[in-house]
């Protein structure tokens, strides 16, 4: 362990350099205005080549979308001396664009270095995954040293528009790949203090409410009918829901299913117009051991009182709706695994957490899959003058190392 920690920590160098060549390679998907990540698989594949690992896979995921007419995720194992488990790696080498060019103090496309710090558009997200599980197997390899169970890495795409093309295709054409036994790690949610291990999500949706009345003129009030006040009126009653729907979980933060009401689309333009319609949204995270339809009939239920009070009519859209996966269980081996791992590497006091978003770890664990989602991160993904740090990038590839060795 003490030669591939040592091997490990003079990376620095290596960090940069792979971070540069990655970053000049602006990889986004069709849905954010690019052409897949071909280049940048390819630069992965080459890599990985010249670096002597034999197992190498290739997996073209059909998309006409794109020039090439498919979307690249790339799989390589390090064999074992168990050659039956395999310790994955998970990490995706779609970006999203850098938006406003002026908010940026550099070329998102170049990277910058200062110290420890080095910006670039991707470094974090997830680049510095992609980078720590490529330092592990530097180490094992230049060290002639044999893992107890297999080293895999796969590098998916299209994770940032929703995994169609990346970790669903695998899933399902490709689900061979994986063993109910192995350990998956996928190094894309955490904390600087690297604590924070997630094993569980909440369920997602958002709601699009349309209220739906009568236009009139603000002097003659009763000629219409007014949907600010029943929109207001709903926005209160589904506030309520968090009393109904109210299980707690500690793990997660903050505790406990939330409904927020969000964004609301203009309705008049001058003020002496009575509104005849009135668009709000709702984002809501629910704890995962309720039914989302359960919840979106409560909802019904206080849009049909609201009807009945004020004379309106009421619709709903859902853009987006995701069920929670069953959590990752905190005795599971993956889990146990990497929270003995952070604590030798980063003497903490790593523990398990749910978190409100989703991952592509929820695709795992549907199928029933055990998945640990853990790394060192600063919050900084999507953000202009994204950054990430080199001691956090060495920080987490001597975690992965330790999980294979130890």
């Amino acid at each position: 362990m003490k030669s591939v920690f040592d091997t490990i920590e003079k990376q620095s160098d290596r960090v940069v350099e792979l971070q540069t060549a990655l970053t000049a390679i602006p990889a986004m998907g069709p849905k954010n205005g690019g052409d897949g990540e071909k280049e940048k698989a390819d630069f992965l594949l080459s890599y990985l080549k010249s670096m002597g690992i034999a197992d190498i896979r290739e997996y073209r995921a059909p998309d006409e979308s794109v020039s090439c007419g498919y979307r690249p995720s790339v799989a390589a194992i390090i064999p074992g001396k168990n050659t039956e488990k395999t310790l994955w790696v998970i990490s995706h080498t779609d970006i999203v664009p850098p938006g406003d060019l002026g908010l940026w103090n550099s070329d998102p496309y170049t990277v910058v270095r200062d110290g420890d710090v080095i910006t670039g558009r991707g470094v974090e997200d997830n680049q510095q995954g992609i980078v720590s599980s490529l330092l592990t197997a530097h180490a094992l390899i230049d060290n002639g040293i044999t893992p107890e169970i297999n080293y895999g890495m796969i590098f998916i795409a299209d994770e940032e528009t929703g995994s169609t093309f990346g970790l669903d295709y695998l899933l399902r054409e490709h689900e061979e790949l994986f063993k109910k036994e192995d350990l998956i790690l996928v190094p894309d949610f955490g904390e600087s203090t690297s604590d924070m291990v997630e094993v569980a999500e909440k369920s997602m949706f958002w709601l699009k409410v349309i209220v739906e009345g009568k236009q009139c003129h603000a002097s003659t009030p009763d000629q219409g009918i007014n949907t600010l006040v029943p929109a207001s009126a709903m926005i209160l009653k589904i506030k309520q829901l968090e009393d109904i729907f109210d299980a707690e979980n500690p793990i997660f933060d903050p505790p406990r299913s939330t409904f927020q009401p969000t964004m609301k689309e203009a309705n008049v333009t001058n003020v002496n117009t009575i509104p005849g319609r009135d668009v709000f949204y709702v984002d809501s995270r629910v704890m995962p051991e309720y039914d989302l339809d359960e919840i979106l009939d409560q909802i019904k239920v206080y849009g049909k009182e609201v009807e009945d009070e004020y004379g309106v009519t009421i619709s709903y859209e859902v853009p987006m709706r995701e069920q929670a996966a069953p959590a990752t269980p905190e005795d599971s081996e993956i889990v146990q695994k990497t929270i003995a791992s952070i604590k030798r590497v980063y003497n903490n006091s790593p523990r398990p957490v749910g978190v409100g978003g989703g991952t592509v770890a929820a695709l795992l664990r549907r199928k029933g899959y055990h998945v640990v989602v853990w790394a060192t991160l600063n919050h900084c993904a999507h953000q202009p003058n994204e950054w990430a740090s080199i001691k956090n990038t060495i920080g987490d590839a001597k975690v992965i190392a330790d999980m294979l060795i130890s």
